[in-house]
This record gives C-alpha cells, structure tokens and sequence, in this order.
C-alpha cells in the first residue's frame, strides 16, 4: 500500500491510498487499486515496463503517461491516468515505487516473462467470455 495524492485545486492535495498489485500468472501487468469512499476500489492496469521506463524519463501516451521529477530523497513520480470519464494527476514516493518494481522483477525477471504468462488459460476464459 502507498499513498497517492491526487494534484486538484492549485496547491490542495488529496491523499489517495492505493494498493500496488503484481501477480505472476499476469507477468507483463501492474495494477494500481484506488480506494475511493464512494465507489471502492478503482483498478488500472498497464504494463509493468511503461511504469519502470517511467521511474527514469517521461514515458507513455494516451491513458497513462508517467514521468519522474527532482532527484534523491525529494523525487516524485507522476502518474497521469486519462478515460473517457476524465483525467487524474497523481504523484508519489518515486523511491517506493522503484523498490516495489525491484521486488517484481524478482518475482519474475524481464527475461522470463514469456514463459510465467500463461497464454494457452488466457485464451481459453477469452473464447469462453470467463473473467
């Protein structure tokens, strides 16, 4: 769990509590669990590497676009995640996120991802329209 905080109103800040998720039957996919009062948890996912090339450039276009800012104990990484219900500027501890990424990568290393996806179930729940 991190804490988000959602960029509003010049200078307000609204903290969001989010859970980072990874999970190796999924190994090319992060997700980010929004908690809102109102309507629970709100899931994104994106790829693990556009969130990892993020932590080191502006990197993204389209719904997700992810970049780092200022450096050491001050760095900030912004996510800004758009839909057609509209948009949201987030940013947070660039150094949780590189240490949570770094236990991912453990998890399954770039080079193995291939072989922890499991493409053969995947296709079988799509073609059966199971979740």
């Amino acid at each position: 769990m991190v804490d988000m905080e959602l960029v509003s109103l010049p200078g307000e800040l609204i903290v969001v509590p989010t859970h980072l998720l990874y999970r190796a039957q999924d190994p090319l996919a992060v997700q980010l669990l929004f908690h809102d009062s109102i309507q629970g948890l709100i899931p994104w996912v994106f790829a693990r590497d556009l969130l990892a090339a993020g932590t080191q450039a502006p990197s993204g276009t389209g719904d997700v676009r992810i970049w780092p800012t200022r450096t050491g104990t001050e760095a900030v990484l912004h996510l800004l995640l758009s839909s057609p219900h509209g948009s949201a500027h987030l940013t947070t501890s660039l150094s949780e996120i590189e240490q949570w990424l770094r236990s991912t990568y453990q998890l399954v290393p770039t080079a193995e991802e291939t072989q922890a996806l499991d493409l053969e179930t995947h296709l079988t729940r799509f073609l059966n329209g199971t979740p």
